[in-house]
């Protein structure tokens, strides 16, 4: 770890401290117990499933994939991490990194599949914990108002973190041109998996979440889940929606790609989505309304459908007739930190609801942009024959060229995505 990474993730421990020591005592607690959370085992198997470390043990102990350990804070003293690391033979235990952020921890090493025991005082234990056990340690269970408010001390990223995202987006990047240069060269949906993983040299079960690798149509399917071996005869499009995680810390971006086998329509449609995406990412400071800047996409993702052909109404009718979510089914983006989509976007700061509008049931940031948040802007493009078969029927439907949506549905979709930190003057693209 760079000296200067080290300063900055002081300084967020410093944070992180008081923040705490304030929240705790708001809410009358004497300290809460933080779990790293386990892997579970397959039913019926002795094999285990992929594991995410809790993000709120994240936030203090920068060791994503730490199992079975535990971290208590108490204010006033320093915060006690109770680092899972038996003796084993079979598996290499865990190993604190020789690195500054450790010294400030009182650290017990060895195995801890079951919790320290507490003093006495009113405790909370957050993460996924048995009830019985919670209760043997005479602890609350994820207290909703504590928990809630722990959440939104997540929601503004310091310093550290933002470096870390940063980082993140740097090795995530360097794997989507791998991504592209294997796609351009032939090679099937996993061979451009691997070359990603390889380029952003990461292993399959560290990524943030499953990579999304569409080839043709499959860029059509919005969490697409399979990687092809066998390449396809015709080449229309690549859709790489992959990450990074860096110290916990989670990268997000998309990109899409004509192939040589594109229709002439595509490749204008990817740079006018990036066009897109630019303007609102230009558009981003703090007291912007995400959901207005949502609408925004939808308006002008009609004046882009319109100016292609795809659509021979007003793009104000594009929007007014359901149109444009035929097209574009997701939200604009979301927050981002050590969850991919993080908590607190569907809350305000003093944590009552912030619902997503009717229209729009799956926009997951819902709140005012503030100094801090790192958020991403991922306007898309998709021709999905189960959303465009309603509008086929609708009274909308002549406004639609379907000839040349016919001549779109093997490229599947477009999504241009970016990682971007709201600053006091604007914002930052962290994505190179």
């Amino acid at each position: 770890m760079t000296t200067d990474l080290a300063a900055l993730q002081a300084r967020h421990l410093d944070t992180l401290e008081a923040a705490y020591a304030t929240t705790l005592s708001h809410h009358g607690f004497d300290g809460v117990l933080l779990y790293s959370g386990h892997p579970h085992r397959h039913f019926a198997d002795d094999q285990e499933a992929s594991f995410a470390t809790h993000a709120h043990f994240l936030h203090w102990v920068p060791m994503p994939g730490l199992a079975h350990s535990w971290l208590l804070i108490q204010p006033g003293k320093p915060p006690r991490l109770y680092f899972h690391a038996p003796d084993d033979f079979w598996h290499l235990p865990a190993g604190l990194p020789d690195e500054a952020w450790v010294s400030r921890f009182a650290v017990e090493q060895g195995r801890f599949e079951q919790p320290p025991a507490l003093p006495g005082g009113r405790f909370a234990v957050l993460g996924e914990v048995a009830p019985d056990l919670a209760a043997s340690l005479e602890a609350e269970l994820n207290p909703p108002a504590l928990t809630a408010a722990l959440d939104e001390g997540r929601v503004r990223k310091s310093d550290y973190e933002v470096a870390c995202l940063r980082e993140a987006n740097r090795h995530a990047m360097a794997g989507h041109r791998a991504a592209r240069d294997a796609f351009l060269a032939g090679g099937a949906e996993l061979d451009v998996q691997l070359a990603y993983l390889g380029a952003s040299r990461q292993r399959e079960s560290a990524l943030p979440y499953g990579n999304i690798v569409g080839l043709n149509a499959h860029g059509g399917v919005l969490h697409y889940q399979h990687y092809d071996t066998a390449a396809p005869a015709r080449r229309h499009s690549l859709l790489v929606d992959a990450g990074h995680r860096y110290r916990g810390y989670c990268a997000d971006i998309t990109r899409s790609w004509a192939g040589r086998d594109a229709d002439p329509l595509f490749a204008p449609l990817v740079d006018g989505v990036t066009r897109l995406q630019r303007r609102l990412i230009d558009a981003l400071a703090p007291g912007v309304d995400f959901v207005a800047l949502h609408a925004r996409m939808h308006r002008e993702l009609g004046a882009l459908l319109v100016e292609h052909g795809l659509v021979t109404a007003s793009a104000e009718a594009a929007v007014a007739g359901g149109i444009t979510r035929a097209f574009c089914p997701h939200g604009l983006g979301h927050l981002l930190g050590l969850q991919v989509h993080d908590v607190g976007g569907r809350r305000a700061t003093d944590g009552s609801p912030l619902p997503p509008p009717q229209t729009d049931p799956m926009l997951r940031l819902t709140r005012e942009l503030e100094a801090g948040m790192v958020v991403t802007i991922e306007p898309g493009l998709y021709v999905i024959p189960l959303l465009l078969a309603p509008l086929r029927a609708s009274s909308a439907a002549s406004d639609v060229d379907w000839a040349k949506v016919e001549r779109l549905a093997p490229h599947g979709g477009i999504r241009i995505e970016d990682d971007v930190w709201i600053t006091r003057h604007g914002a930052d693209n962290l994505t190179p």
